[in-house]
């Protein structure tokens, strides 16, 4: 019945190829065909030496008059004026799907990368989903496990959330993707690689997801060298296999993780400027601000057994939260984590910023306990924030301020419990009880600061008298 329903979704976008037009002109990224009476999405294929045997694909974009603007997925190498271009389907914006992709890693087009042979693939979908209606959303009310300590217990996410990672480069985000990814409470991780470095595709599959993250694990990948319209088709892709595994077997609970949101935006703008958009903000066209929320929408709670929870990086220019993408990227989220360079710099895993981070749901989901624990734990981290400099040049004296006397005390405790290795994991309650007794064991210690500091004013008191 799946496979029919698949079927009759993608017929409408199915046609001969009996449309063909030719290359007119080549114009930055974009081939100006002539004679090509085709909608925009729908997928070409450029005979390059005019004879059939080499032949690249791509995709109509847009079109002016009587000119239709096609990108490639390859590269504009030996195309000439007069090369023929014919018409695929009405559609390129199809995935094929099946359980074959667990543990694989393919390219935008779904073509294997891991040299294990073909995948087998059970049915086809569009591309771009319906996404999801917002009266059939299931609230999130269900706390996603991510083996994470900071994050569990400071920012705590749910099942269907979508969470934003922000930061600058080299500060660990892709480590703490692939943290997340092997100790994570989803039944499937849908990893997207975009616009990464080919060498950190490598590292991250080997060396930072390993094996056991792979097994259970799709990753799609898109280097930076690749076309746009590629890095674009293969963020859609991902989150297309997203949402069939989380249909599968009555519903499952995915894992979306994309590396990164900002280099989605990045490729969208090149799509849009080929097209003919014009830019708007910081060279941004309309339509990567129109394309982040149908991306990020898709993903959510359907039922308490089928979800998709997103987690998509988003690199900050300039430690500027507030640039376009991110600050795009906020506005459609469900909370940001962001991390620190100056924590990463110390050699601070995860380099998470607590005061700085924020999940919507995390009151929701956690108890009475664990809301307490939480705001007792960020009240220490701004006491120790505001005396750091002073702390540095020794210049700090004690007795002033009972809470920043208690967070100075147990700081090497709160170090500890915010950092972990990499190949480390904690359970949820474990997190949760441990982050109750550290802030327990602080309102304990200032209250004897206060006690004390009370008895020492009574007998100044008594001694004067």
């Amino acid at each position: 019945m799946t496979l029919l329903s698949d079927a009759i979704d993608v017929l409408p976008a199915l046609q001969t190829r009996g449309i063909s037009g030719s290359v007119k002109a080549v114009r930055g990224l974009a081939i100006h065909a002539q004679h090509l009476p085709l909608s925009v999405g729908s997928a070409v294929s450029v005979d390059v030496d005019g004879m059939g045997s080499s032949s690249r694909q791509g995709e109509v974009v847009g079109f002016q008059d009587h000119e239709h603007v096609v990108m490639l997925y390859e590269g504009l190498d030996g195309i000439r004026p007069g090369c023929p271009i014919r018409g695929l389907h009405s559609s390129g914006r199809l995935a094929s799907l099946g359980p074959g992709l667990l543990g694989r890693v393919i390219d935008g087009l779904g073509r294997p990368l891991d040299g294990r042979g073909p995948i087998r693939f059970e049915s086809m979908r569009p591309l771009v989903g319906a996404g999801i209606e917002p009266l059939s959303r299931s609230p999130v009310q269900v706390p996603f496990s991510t083996g994470i300590k900071v994050i569990d217990s400071m920012t705590t996410l749910g099942r269907g959330q979508r969470m934003g990672i922000f930061s600058r480069p080299g500060v660990g985000k892709s480590t703490l993707l692939a943290s997340i990814a092997r100790h994570a409470s989803s039944d499937v991780n849908v990893i997207a690689l975009i616009g990464e470095r080919g060498r950190e595709v490598q590292d991250f599959i080997r060396e930072s997801l390993g094996p056991e993250g792979l097994s259970r694990s799709v990753v799609v990948v898109a280097t930076s060298d690749e076309s746009p319209l590629l890095r674009v088709r293969a963020s859609l892709l991902a989150t297309a296999i997203a949402e069939y595994f989380r249909d599968m077997d009555g519903g499952r609970h995915v894992l979306l993780a994309m590396d990164s949101l900002t280099r989605f935006a990045q490729a969208q703008r090149q799509v849009g400027l080929a097209s003919g958009e014009s830019p708007a903000m910081r060279g941004y066209p309309p339509s990567v601000f129109s394309m982040l929320p149908v991306l990020v929408e898709r993903a959510g709670s359907l039922t308490d057994r089928a979800s998709i929870t997103g987690l998509y990086t988003v690199l900050v220019e300039g430690d500027d939260i507030a640039e376009p993408v991110s600050d795009a990227a906020q506005s459609v989220l469900d909370g940001h984590l962001v991390l620190c360079p100056k924590l990463a710099s110390r050699g601070t895993y995860p380099a998470v910023d607590c005061l700085q981070s924020i999940s919507r749901v995390a009151e929701r989901l956690s108890d009475e306990n664990h809301r307490a624990g939480r705001a007792e734990l960020k009240k220490l981290l701004a006491a120790l924030e505001d005396v750091e400099e002073l702390l540095a040049i020794g210049a700090y004296v004690k007795g002033n301020d009972p809470v920043t006397d208690t967070a100075i005390e147990i700081r090497d405790r709160i170090a500890q419990f915010l950092q972990q290795p990499s190949d480390e994991s904690f359970d949820f309650p474990d997190t949760c009880r441990s982050l109750v007794k550290l802030a327990t064991d602080a309102i304990r210690m200032r209250q004897r600061l206060v006690s004390g500091k009370a008895g020492i004013g009574r007998a100044a008191g008594a001694t004067g008298a």
